[in-house]
């Protein structure tokens, strides 16, 4: 039984790092760096770089960037966009960190399950937000933004100290994600489809026009 439970914690820890990593890479290490430096939590010896003040403060600057970027519409999505880079290696990284003391066979499997999460979870995020900035007001991009903190700093949490219930949220989490993202990358082509017609559409039909 005892066995049964570490594996749930260390499974639930490593596909939580990464699941948060793909939505806020920064607040996921400044939540877990607290809570090992304030001693609330026990991390992996791999993954307890976290805690370093140095790492802290980093990760904490950057969040202040990021909440606020995250906010003005446009400005979120080229963030999302640049963080492709960022967020999708965090998290594998993180994920292999996770596993504690395995052989590197499981670290980079772990790895490798860690940035394939982070990167569902990065493209739902970023292709939900270029639908949001369709919308001409900024509430909706503040509600999102907010709602993704949230969901981040509690999935930490609840990944640490209700690993099973987070198993299986995590389960309905990416059953839902699997049917959202056809949907998401749908409405995508169509709003680069209105771009074009808007820009580019104008002009072919004009050009249409000019006698031969």
């Amino acid at each position: 039984m005892e066995g049964l439970e570490q594996l749930s914690a260390t499974l639930a820890l490593t596909m939580g790092v990464a699941w948060a990593s793909g939505i806020n890479l920064y607040a996921a290490i400044v939540t877990l760096g607290l809570l090992s430096y304030n001693d609330q939590i026990n991390l992996p010896p791999d993954l307890n770089i976290v805690a370093n003040p140095l790492v802290i403060g980093a990760a904490g600057l950057m969040y202040a960037v990021e909440f606020f970027a995250d906010k003005i519409p446009g400005v979120d999505s080229a963030w999302d966009g640049i963080h492709t880079f960022i967020r999708i290696p965090g998290g594998a990284l993180l994920a292999a960190a996770a596993m504690g003391d395995v052989t590197p066979a499981m670290e980079i499997a772990a790895g490798i399950v860690g940035g394939g999460l982070a990167t569902s979870t990065h493209a739902t995020k970023a292709g939900s937000r270029v639908l949001i900035n369709t919308s001409p007001e900024p509430f909706s991009n503040w509600g999102a933004s907010i709602g993704e903190d949230v969901s981040v700093i509690g999935g930490i949490w609840l990944c640490l100290n209700h690993p099973v219930l987070f198993l299986v949220m995590l389960v309905v989490f990416i059953g839902l994600m699997i049917w959202l993202l056809p949907k998401i990358g749908k409405g995508i082509k169509k709003v680069f489809k209105f771009i074009f017609n808007l820009f580019g559409g104008s002009r072919s039909d004009s050009d249409a026009d000019l006698p031969s």
